[in-house]
């Protein structure tokens, strides 16, 4: 490593000391979307928040988590009301206003889940065509054939609880959802008998900690960055994502 790329860390561990040395604390709003991040006896917990919260105690930084419905969150950091959005995907529009940290907290799996008893072949888009599936309302799709098609229709629920709950009525044909979240939330639903999921995926993403766009945070970012991307290369990572990937066990 060079004399100066060793000036750039030691700038950015001081920038961070300072920040912790005047006891802040970093205030992140989020939507529940289990197992990534939710809210058990009324504590927050999930992998991003546990990946979250270890990062940030490493830098000596407290965190404080606000649960809100999605809309609510982006008018929080909008209105300088949040310090960022914990679980967000990164969108090049959303660079004017966000801050991302460079290193994604979570991967994510989009798929299709159908009812057990309702099979369907998926080998194109064109297989889609003339159905009806459920969706989220302000969540992003990345995969811009799916967001775009005109081959089927798309309905909004109010939670992806709800989705779930019409895909076993039969009230829609299929859900999109990310892999890891959707079986996660049938187990809790106990309805694991009745639902699977296609193994041919629509998408990859990523998640990530966005902050509000200001100057004063750019140093927190980076070094947020980089003890993410050491605390990856260690073997309490892997246990947090051994553990989270279970989903019909349930979390401590």
């Amino acid at each position: 490593m060079s004399l100066f790329q060793h000036q750039i860390i030691a700038t950015l561990l001081l920038c961070c000391c300072a920040f912790a040395a005047r006891g802040e604390t970093l205030r992140l709003v989020t939507d529940a979307w289990a197992p990534y991040v939710y809210e058990d006896n009324g504590q927050a917990a999930g992998l991003d928040h546990e990946i979250t919260q270890t990062v940030l105690q490493r830098l000596g930084i407290e965190l404080e988590l606000q649960f809100l419905p999605w809309k609510r969150c982006l008018l929080a950091l909008e209105h300088g009301q949040a310090d960022g959005i914990l679980d967000i995907f990164h969108l090049p529009e959303r660079e004017a206003d966000m801050l991302f940290v460079a290193e994604p907290l979570s991967d994510v799996e989009l798929v299709l889940f159908h009812a057990r008893n309702r099979p369907f072949r998926f080998t194109s888009q064109e297989d889609l065509s003339d159905l009806v599936i459920g969706v989220s309302p302000g969540y992003w799709y990345n995969d811009e054939a799916f967001r775009t098609s005109t081959l089927f229709s798309r309905e909004e629920a109010q939670s992806h609880e709800a989705n779930m709950g019409k895909l076993i009525r039969h009230r829609v044909d299929l859900v999109v959802n990310d892999r890891r979240a959707g079986l996660y939330l049938i187990a809790q639903m106990g309805i694991e008998g009745q639902i699977d999921y296609h193994r041919k995926r629509l998408g990859r993403d990523h998640l990530y900690l966005a902050l509000r766009k200001d100057p004063a945070l750019q140093p927190l970012a980076q070094a947020f960055a980089r003890e993410l991307r050491r605390f990856k290369r260690e073997p309490a990572y892997a246990r947090l994502q051994a553990r989270y990937g279970r989903p019909h066990e349930r979390q401590p």
